[in-house]
């Protein structure tokens, strides 16, 4: 951050130290560390597909391999948003609107995929769900198996993403009034009365 520059009334320009030291030193060294690690291995992906040609990119991107890659990405993915739009609009429901004991607990633990690092929650799921595992151990004699299948994937992308859809979710609950609520029970019971039910 350089200070403004004053010009004084002779018509010279005078350039104000930075008010944070080392600056150019910083600035430097955070372009050269985004240059090796971004910039470099990501020009090399679109140089190497340059150098490919348009037949041979497509038969790689439309191989047997890359496409089962795309349905299972694809799937999985799925799979998790609409589990997680099931659950997580249920327990944003559940924080919001009920008081119990261990509520501060269940709302931190909402919070624990955010907490961890990617990495160390898929070990974290792996170990648990693997064969010899502590959920996995219950899973295996009924022929269950979790870890390194499409299934784990799916599971992991549940663990992940379900803080997004309850903190998304949990502050239009908490401005809805429960007169609204109340009224949509109330509709439902008169026209259950109405039909026989």
């Amino acid at each position: 951050m350089t200070a403004p520059a004053v010009i004084r009334p002779s018509g010279k320009v005078l350039r104000g130290r930075s008010v944070l030291p080392g600056v150019r030193v910083t600035l430097g060294f955070t372009l050269a560390y985004l240059t090796f690690l971004v910039i470099l291995p990501l020009s090399t992906l679109f140089v190497r597909t340059g150098r490919m040609g348009w037949g041979a990119f497509w038969d790689a991107a439309l191989s047997p391999r890359a496409l089962a890659a795309y349905k299972l990405s694809v799937g999985a993915s799925v799979t998790a948003a609409l589990v997680n739009g099931v659950f997580g609009l249920l327990v944003a429901w559940v924080l919001t609107r009920y008081k119990f004991t261990g509520k501060s607990i269940a709302d931190a633990l909402v919070d624990l995929p955010f907490a961890l690092p990617t990495a160390v929650a898929g070990v974290a799921l792996t170990t648990l769900y693997a064969q010899n595992g502590l959920i996995g151990g219950l899973l295996a004699p009924h022929g269950i198996k979790v870890a390194f299948t499409p299934l784990g994937i799916t599971v992991a992308l549940t663990f992940i993403g379900l803080p997004f859809v309850v903190r998304s979710v949990q502050p239009v609950l908490e401005m809805l009034p429960t007169e609204i609520e109340e009224a949509a029970a109330t509709l439902a019971r008169t026209a259950g009365r109405r039909s026989g039910a």
